[in-house]
């Protein structure tokens, strides 16, 4: 094939149309567990985190909520993927030989946001959130009270109704129940088993299985630990995390003639780039055990 910015132009038309194809192909749970907050700058502060208000009935006049304002940042970080294209394989007509290469770069952009809501929740039990504890912790402040939203225990029956308890006992300042009703439990593929004899079996020990269906399984590979499970409320208007979106995962290529990467070193680049961020929202929408303890 003759190199030339007609032939180039024809090579990223398809390139991109390959990225694009294996992107849309992709099925992310992220949104399932993480706000989606679009960003217009390097970070943003999540002030509105913090207490959870409720209704009331109105007599008089109305009664202002002063929330304590949450000074918690998320930073916007630059992520990208970039395969290169040797000179020679397209002089050669052996340009077919990288769309693998291509389709891998969509299938990574697509599932970025995954890797990174995952691995967060994952560090949970010693990444701080908006309150300055950790996500995870048995000592967040609500109002004069110390509430847990960590166990130790091991993923079993009992340690699912504790931890599905723990939620729905969860209040804020004032003393009024959040309302709070987990329905999603997360945990590693070493705990499939024990999650499925959970919620799916019609039977525990012989006995008839009252946790059936109260929770759907989510099934996460990336989780490093094989004991530590996550049980979640995620129909809310605001999830557990946040992931924070300053710039879509875009398809791009360098390779004009005059490009340093083709003069000196005979690669035509392709890649994907993209920004943003994840974090944690309200940690009373979360109940994590490290499955440390029997």
């Amino acid at each position: 094939m003759i190199i030339n910015p007609q032939n180039l132009r024809g090579i990223y038309t398809g390139f991109n149309t390959l990225f694009t194809q294996a992107f849309s192909s992709q099925q992310p749970t992220y949104e399932r567990i993480a706000t989606v907050v679009p960003s217009t700058t390097d970070s943003e502060t999540y002030a509105w985190l913090g207490d959870i208000p409720g209704m009331k009935e109105w007599i008089g006049d109305r009664e202002i909520q002063n929330l304590t304002g949450s000074d918690y940042t998320i930073k916007n970080k630059d992520f990208e993927l970039t395969v290169g294209v040797d000179r020679n394989a397209i002089e050669d007509d052996k340009i077919g030989l990288y769309r693998p290469s291509i389709q891998m770069l969509g299938e990574s952009a697509a599932m970025h946001p995954d890797e990174l809501v995952y691995d967060l929740l994952a560090s949970g039990f010693n990444t701080l959130c908006y309150d300055r504890k950790a996500f995870f912790s048995t000592d967040h402040k609500v109002g004069k009270e110390t509430v847990s939203n960590k166990l130790t225990n091991k993923l079993t029956s009992e340690a699912y109704k504790t931890a599905r308890a723990m939620m729905m006992n969860f209040k804020n300042s004032k003393g009024r129940s959040l309302g709070l009703v987990p329905d999603l439990l997360v945990v590693p593929p070493a705990l499939e088993a024990n999650a499925r004899d959970i919620l799916v079996a019609d039977f525990v020990n012989g006995t008839k299985n009252t946790m059936q269906g109260t929770a759907e399984i989510h099934v996460e590979p990336r989780l490093k630990s094989d004991t530590a499970w996550f049980l979640l409320c995620t129909k809310r208007p605001i999830k557990p995390l946040i992931y924070q979106q300053r710039q879509k995962a875009k398809f791009v290529s360098k390779t004009a003639e005059t490009d340093d990467n083709v003069f000196m070193s005979k690669q035509f680049l392709y890649g994907v780039d993209s920004r943003g961020n994840a974090g944690f929202g309200f940690w009373q929408m979360a109940v994590g055990s490290d499955g440390s303890k029997s």
